[in-house]
């Protein structure tokens, strides 16, 4: 089997091999620099079946004894394994690990029986046993404060015997868990429950954690940290982000598939887990259930700037709560709560999806209040924030947070309006082919001016180290090679232009389901012409792209385009088991550029040069608006 990160597991007890070129290139210099905890800390292991065990660390321990308490406790094999802790692949100093912190362990090899259940620690030894309490808040953050009481509902409630409640709607396992009264107060997901997981509830299953996700760059297990740190972002609750934390659960309502082929366990145990936990916020309704008209410029800025802050790929109708403040009809005052931030900060530039970008409220200039905000954001206290409070995240996902946060920093004080940010990071969907967006072009010609400097400089002769292969995009090695430098020859070539960048069709993630039934009609198509892209007799070759690519502008994007040319991530027939693997995901959408690979001194020189192409972007931007000052636009007669 392949031992790619991308590749499809067949069992759910498979685990990814983590590889981790981020660990020398950044985690060096930011993660194991300074004093670290030594001290007897606790920390909660994940193993693959997605059971977590708590155990207490003192100064002596290391990675051996840590792998030894979870083989006597779970009864699981060990040998072959590896600690992780985010980017980071412990040896056997844990003194960077700290206190409250997640950990992972992943397996080595793919090849391994598939028999192993999800066991409840059996050790005798107390030593052995997890002595935390049923809900354990992971990390000690003054903004959890809200948090540790609704914990503490859930609590009471669950000693009362008072059970969670699932939640049906959704591609992931979900809980409603409630307080002594029978009310909501918090929604649970698991970690290992989330879309194509091992414990998937509703039969997304077939990728292991730490592989890539229903976003390819956003891997299985690691949208519940990004729940929190969307939280965390939301200073002062400006955009109104319900209270967040990562926790450790245990209770017998979740749901743990065999290991063979994902169907669930007849009998309910005792299981522990990590996941988000979110304060319930009660509501009347969502956005898509509600004329747009009536919500209020203010609530869409703020909800629009913590999107392009943290960059993120789903913000549709259905995460947006809307709340009656004056109980009157349908069309009185209402308050908006955004929820669902799990496809935030992906690890490379995706394709954001911003369900407000069409809405009038967008299209009004930010008021004076915004902008200061705006203008008062650090990208860089902001990532050390992260780091601090989330010490799992990836170094990939914080240079998005730094790379957006500057751009909607630059766009809004040049006087671009919040649709026209938008617009300017959406790339266009055209027939089914997906063209890159405004800000991906200005990232692409950054780094073709640092591959022009690498190139000059004396260190070019020296075999530098591995590109960083979120190989999350490597499946199809010479297919990927192929378009990588053809769009590399594309900016090489082209004149630095900008287009209208308006275009968005295709559906949000919560259309997932239903866009199933139509991908399957057109799966042979579909097959029969990626099949004869990936013969190598079919392949294009460099320089017939490169000729293709060299006169397209963005305001004429018909040539640089990716369609998933992957027949694997298409929809394919339903497992025997009847569920639906991995492999029938939407197909991938590209990565035309990528942050994570560069150096801190080359990062930092991008920086400056991305900055400095960003104002010429934002006048052709500014000329298409005007130009464009009479289009029609849904919802303008409309009052708000």
């Amino acid at each position: 089997m392949s031992r790619k990160l991308d590749s499809p597991v067949q069992t759910q007890m498979a685990v990814a091999l983590f590889s981790n070129p981020l660990s020398a290139e950044y985690h060096g210099s930011k993660r194991m620099e300074g004093k670290q905890s030594t001290g007897r800390r606790r920390v909660f292991v994940q193993t693959e079946t997605g059971c977590v065990f708590g155990m207490e660390l003192d100064r002596s321990d290391n990675v051996h004894t840590v792998k030894r308490r979870l083989q006597i406790a779970l009864n699981v094999p060990t040998d072959e394994s590896s600690l992780t802790f985010g980017d980071v692949v412990l040896k056997n100093d844990l003194s960077a690990v700290r206190n409250d912190s997640p950990l992972l362990l992943t397996r080595n090899l793919m090849h391994r029986s598939s028999s192993t259940p999800c066991l409840s620690p059996t050790g005798r030894d107390l030593q052995q046993r997890d002595r935390s309490g049923p809900i354990e808040i992971l990390g000690n953050s003054d903004q959890f404060a809200r948090t540790t009481q609704v914990v503490k509902d859930m609590v009471k409630a669950i000693k009362m015997g008072v059970d969670p409640i699932p939640v049906h709607s959704g591609l992931g396992g979900a809980y409603y868990f409630r307080n002594s009264r029978g009310e909501s107060v918090a929604i649970v997901k698991p970690t290992d429950e989330e879309p194509f997981a091992p414990n998937n509830p509703k039969g997304f299953v077939g990728k292991a954690l730490g592989q890539p996700g229903l976003k390819r760059s956003v891997r299985v297990g690691e949208t519940g940290f990004r729940e929190v740190a969307a939280f965390l972002l939301d200073k002062d609750h400006f955009a109104n982000v319900p209270p967040t934390a990562l926790v450790k659960i245990t209770h017998s309502i979740f749901n743990i598939n065999d290991g063979v082929n994902g169907n669930k366990t007849p009998q309910k145990k005792l299981v522990s887990k990590i996941a988000s936990c979110q304060q319930f916020i009660q509501h009347d309704f969502d956005a898509s259930d509600h004329g747009t008209s009536s919500f209020p410029v203010a609530s869409v800025h703020r909800i629009g700037i913590l999107d392009i802050r943290i960059f993120n790929t789903d913000r549709h109708a259905g995460n947006l709560l809307v709340r009656k403040l004056d109980g009157v009809g349908m069309f009185g005052q209402v308050e908006l709560i955004p929820i669902d931030h799990g496809l935030c900060l992906p690890e490379t530039l995706e394709d954001p999806y911003f369900e407000w970008i069409h809405w009038p409220q967008a299209s009004i200039p930010f008021s004076d209040d915004e902008l200061e905000y705006i203008e008062k954001l650090d990208p860089y206290e902001d990532c050390e924030m992260l780091r601090r409070e989330l010490p799992m995240i990836r170094e990939a996902c914080l240079r998005v947070l730094v790379l957006s946060t500057i751009f909607l920093k630059e766009s809004a004080a040049y006087g671009l309006c919040l649709a026209e940010i938008g617009e300017m990071m959406s790339r266009e969907f055209r027939s089914g082919e997906e063209e890159p967006s405004e800000l991906e072009v200005i990232c692409m010609e950054a780094r073709r001016m640092l591959a022009e400097r690498e190139a000059l400089s004396p260190k070019a002769d020296l075999v530098g180290d591995q590109e960083f292969l979120f190989d999350i995009d490597c499946e199809d090695t010479e297919l990927d090679y192929t378009l990588k430098l053809a769009a590399d020859d594309y900016v090489s070539r082209t004149p630095f232009q900008f287009g209208n960048g308006s275009g968005h069709g295709r559906s949000p993630l919560s259309k997932l389901e239903e866009s199933i039934e139509e991908e399957e009609d057109s799966e042979v198509e579909e097959q029969e012409a990626l099949a004869s892209l990936r013969s190598p007799e079919r392949v294009p070759s460099v320089s017939k792209l490169s000729m293709s690519l060299k006169n397209t502008v963005l305001g004429e994007k018909s040539h640089l385009k990716y369609t998933g040319t992957r027949a694997e991530n298409g929809y394919m027939a339903n497992t025997s088991s009847g569920h639906r693997s991995a492999n029938e995901q939407l197909p991938a959408s590209m990565s035309f550029v990528k942050l994570a690979d560069m150096s801190e001194d080359d990062w930092a020189w991008f920086l400056e040069k991305f900055q400095d192409l960003m104002y010429p972007a934002f006048a052709k931007r500014k000329s298409i608006t005007l130009g464009q000052r009479q289009r029609q636009r849904l919802g303008t007669s409309c009052q708000f």
